[in-house]
């Protein structure tokens, strides 16, 4: 008898998120993962979830969309070149963007936990054509 592998649902919104070429909003995933038993949205939140804090993935607020994490556990902060022509969304990671960051947090008294940009524009291939 073949043992059979069971996936959690974090573990099926990853492995789904990774063959995206996009970021995709919650109800994108679920209705790509429908046929592998994911059919709640309240699933695919508490998927999104876990992986976000698991540092797996991240959101990109302007787009109502979620992505995974090009480098797990990077120390910089997150930049995210989203093209306005083809949606084509790129992560870039700057740990000295991160340290200005936090001068200016600790020049105001402000504690933070976490920093994203999104910077919109067009990317190189949509701006030479």
């Amino acid at each position: 008898m073949l043992a059979t592998t069971r996936f959690t649902h974090a573990e099926r919104v990853l492995k789904y998120l990774k063959q995206q070429k996009r970021p995709l909003t919650a109800y994108e995933i679920l209705e790509g993962l429908r046929e592998d038993g994911v059919t709640a949205p309240t699933t695919v939140y508490r998927a999104l979830n876990k992986l976000l804090e698991d540092g797996q993935l991240h959101r990109i607020e302007s787009l109502n969309a979620w992505t995974v994490c090009s480098e797990l556990h990077h120390t910089g902060t997150p930049i995210f070149e989203i093209c306005d022509s083809c949606s084509n969304v790129r992560e870039r990671v700057d740990s000295r963007l991160s340290m200005n960051i936090k001068a200016i947090s600790l020049d105001s008294g402000f504690t933070p936990d976490r920093s994203i940009i999104e910077i919109h524009g067009l990317c190189s291939d949509c701006s030479t054509s």
